[in-house]
C-alpha cells in the first residue's frame, strides 16, 4: 500500500510539472509582427537601396516605392527643406527623412514623442547606406514638428 501512495505521488508531481510548465510557456508574449515602413525614393538612388537592405537587416518590413518625384512626398509630409535628403519614409504614423539609422528609429517608436519625424539632412558619410571606407561624418539627427520647427534628437 505504501508503494502505491510512492506511485501515484510521483505520477501527481510529474503532471503538476508539466502543467506548470505548459502555462509558463504560453505566458511568453507572442513575437510582433515586423513594424512596416514605406519608402519613397528615385528609382536609381544606390544608397537609398542600401539604407533599405540596412532596415530589412534590422527587422524592419520594408516596402519602396520608386518615384520620379521625391520632394513631392517630402512636401506633403512636412519635412522642413532645410532637413532634406535622399528618400523619404513613413513609420507608424512618423516621418522619417534619410539615412536615420534603426536603432534611433526603433528609439523614436519606443519613446513615442509628440513630433511629425526625425531627419538624417543631407547625404552624411558613414551613415546607413553612406558607408565609404572608415570615413564617417558626425550624424545629426533632428526631430521636427508640423511648424516646421528642428530640434536635436540624437548625435553620434
Amino acid at each position: 500500500m505504501n508503494r502505491i501512495f510512492r506511485i501515484r505521488n510521483a505520477v501527481i508531481a510529474v503532471a503538476a510539472v508539466a502543467v506548470m510548465a505548459f502555462s509558463v510557456r504560453s505566458l511568453r508574449p507572442a513575437a510582433l509582427p515586423p513594424v512596416e515602413v514605406v519608402v519613397y525614393k528615385s528609382p536609381t538612388c544606390g544608397c537609398c537601396a542600401k539604407w533599405v537592405d540596412h532596415m530589412r537587416a534590422n527587422g524592419f518590413k520594408v516596402t519602396v516605392h520608386d518615384v520620379d518625384n521625391v520632394d513631392t512626398y517630402k512636401a506633403s509630409n512636412g519635412v522642413p527643406t532645410s532637413l532634406t535628403s535622399c528618400h523619404t519614409a513613413l513609420v507608424q504614423g512618423y516621418v522619417v527623412e534619410g539615412h536615420v539609422p534603426a536603432d534611433v528609429v526603433q528609439r523614436m517608436l519606443k519613446e513615442h514623442p509628440a513630433i511629425v519625424g526625425i531627419a538624417a539632412p543631407g547625404m552624411p558619410a558613414g551613415s546607413p547606406g553612406m558607408e565609404m571606407g572608415g570615413r564617417k561624418d558626425k550624424l545629426d539627427i533632428m526631430a521636427f514638428d508640423k511648424a516646421g520647427h528642428a530640434t536635436g534628437y540624437t548625435s553620434r
